[in-house]
This record gives C-alpha cells, sequence and structure tokens, in this order.
C-alpha cells in the first residue's frame, strides 16, 4: 500500500429497486462508430471499491545513475515520440484556428522534452505526437510505437503489471454529466437511463457499480460520447473531472452532478525495463512543481474548473540504499 494517498471518496449509493424507464434516447440516429449498448446488468458480482491506490509507486529521479541507454536513445534519434489524444479539450487537442495541437497534456510532453534535449533544442522539432486510442495505450509501449503516452491514464494495479507509471502529473475524481434537459437532479436519477464512458477506461467497473440499473454505451472517445448526449443516445457520462471540465465547456446545457465515485491519478506511462526514462520523466514533473510551471500549466488550461488545482503527491517507492 503507497503512502501518501488521499483518503478514499465516500462512494454515492445507488438505489437498489429501480422503476424501470425506456430512455427515449438511441431511437432516431446510428451510434458513433465503434459504439457497443450494452443493457442494465444489476450490481455487479465485482464492484468497485472506493480505496487507497494499491501501488509500489514510482521511481525516484534522484536514483539515476550515469547509465541512460533509453534517453540516450531518444536523444540520437532527435526527437520524443509521445502517444496522445487529439480531441479532448482543454488536456489534448488540435486548435481548429491555427491546426495545432495543444492543452495541458501537450505542454506536458513539451516540458519533457525540453529537459531531454536541453534548452539549446527546445521546439516542436524535438516532439513527435502521435494519436494513440483509449484501448491502445498500453500496446503502443509495449509494441515500441511510442516512447511514453501522456493521454488521461490513470495509474491502476492492473495497468501497472504491464507498464510502468511517472509519479502523478494529475489527480482526478470520477463524477457525472447530464444535459439539464433529462431532469437528472442526482445519480438515482439515472436509473433506467443510459450511461456514456469510453472504451480502454477503467470506468466500465465503476460506472456498473454506482449505476447497475443503467444502460452502458461506450465508445471510441469523449468526443462521441458528447455527440450521444446531445443526440439523446445516452443520458449521462461518466468520466474524470477534468475530462469532464471540458465537456462542459464545449456544451453550456450541461451540468456536473454533486458527488464524487472515485479518487484516481493520471501518470506518465512508460514501457517496462526503461527506469532511466521512468526518472527523466520524474525530474520533469519535480522541476515542475518546484519553479511554477505545473501551477502556470494548470491556471492555462483547467483554472477555474471543477478539476484539483495542487499537484498531486510524489508516489516513490523504497528502493535498496
Amino acid at each position: 500500500m503507497l503512502a501518501g494517498c488521499s483518503d478514499a471518496p465516500t462512494p454515492v449509493q445507488a438505489t437498489i429497486e429501480p422503476e424501470r424507464e425506456t430512455s427515449p434516447t438511441r431511437e432516431l440516429l446510428p451510434l458513433p462508430p465503434g459504439a457497443k449498448l450494452e443493457d442494465a446488468e444489476g450490481i455487479p458480482d465485482d464492484p468497485y471499491v472506493p480505496a487507497r491506490l494499491d501501488w509500489e509507486g514510482s521511481l525516484n529521479p534522484r536514483g539515476r545513475t550515469d547509465e541512460a541507454p533509453n534517453v540516450d536513445r531518444i536523444k540520437r534519434r532527435g526527437r520524443l515520440v509521445v502517444g496522445i489524444d487529439q480531441s479532448l479539450y482543454l488536456l489534448s487537442y488540435r486548435d481548429t484556428a491555427s491546426g495545432e495541437l495543444q492543452g495541458l497534456e501537450v505542454d506536458l510532453a513539451r516540458a519533457i522534452a525540453d529537459d531531454i534535449f536541453g534548452e539549446n533544442h527546445s521546439g516542436t522539432n524535438t516532439l513527435d505526437l502521435r494519436f494513440v486510442d483509449s484501448a491502445a495505450r498500453t500496446d503502443a509501449l509495449n509494441n515500441g510505437e511510442v516512447d511514453v503516452v501522456i493521454r488521461t491514464m490513470s495509474i491502476t494495479p492492473e495497468r501497472a503489471r504491464k507498464i510502468d507509471f511517472s509519479t502523478p502529473y494529475l489527480t482526478s475524481r470520477v463524477r457525472v454529466l447530464v444535459p439539464r434537459d433529462r431532469g437528472v437532479e442526482d445519480i438515482n436519477g439515472l436509473d433506467g437511463k443510459t450511461v456514456c464512458i469510453v472504451d480502454g477506461t477503467n470506468l466500465s467497473q465503476i460506472a456498473r457499480t454506482f449505476t447497475p440499473h443503467s444502460a452502458l454505451l461506450s465508445t471510441r472517445s469523449w468526443s462521441d460520447c458528447l455527440m450521444a448526449a446531445q443526440q439523446f443516445q445516452a443520458d449521462a457520462i461518466v468520466a474524470d473531472d477534468s475530462i469532464l471540465a471540458g465537456l462542459s465547456a464545449q456544451d453550456p446545457y450541461a451540468t456536473i452532478l454533486p458527488g464524487t465515485l472515485a479518487t484516481q491519478y493520471y501518470g506518465v506511462g512508460v514501457a517496462k525495463g526503461q527506469d532511466d526514462l521512468v526518472r527523466q520523466v520524474n525530474a520533469t514533473l519535480e522541476r515542475m512543481r518546484n519553479d511554477g510551471t505545473w501551477s502556470e500549466l494548470y491556471s492555462t488550461w483547467l483554472g477555474g474548473s471543477i478539476a484539483e488545482s495542487a499537484p498531486p503527491p510524489l508516489m516513490y517507492r523504497k528502493e535498496g540504499q
């Protein structure tokens, strides 16, 4: 059990015996490409239980040695290859006016690249941003398609068995967004309705636990979830507050319900066996905390939103002396 994690949130209780309703959604328009709609299944056999993050922690940057084969490989190539999203407003998206990728996670990728290559080589030429589907993040790392993934990737014990993570760069709290015209005031009002999540995330178990009597729509992207809600194909979106901040900014008729379903931490994903790269990323994250860069990025992209406004705790494992 990792010390320094926040206390688990108080779970929101779902009703046990809902009055079944037929959602007025999903009747007229086709679902977004690749979307899957599953009926309500009731309370799952393995429900989500809020708890402290059961993770040994990341690697302390002060444990670095002179040998850095993976960082050296990136330097010889001349660019850092980063897997990101390209349509997640405020975090990582393409600006329609300039055509440039921008957002908090894009700026984080740029900071990591700048620290690897130094000030004399800073700039977009040292950064190769590649779209990675949410469901393909782990494979992209393990197949060597990207060096790191910075894509709202929550640290979980299951993922940590397949890849390594940096210390967290953002705290996220899972909440629910609903269009105002659905008449839903709290999570219990979702009984018999349709809830949307993105496939490949760890939100399916959370959604099934807290909305057991709701149908579940899984899409490829959060933009598809928002579109589904606007087209009456979904009645709510279950996502992290940093994601919901961007979705609600794009839809003034959407509101975020009170209450937190879970607390999670975003980490930079790195393939196993690349300890020097993990330590390099953590060195950048510590620098950003200490010199005010993290606060500047938060103020620029998430200031005034519901997302956590303080850096998450440093989470490092105990290493042999």
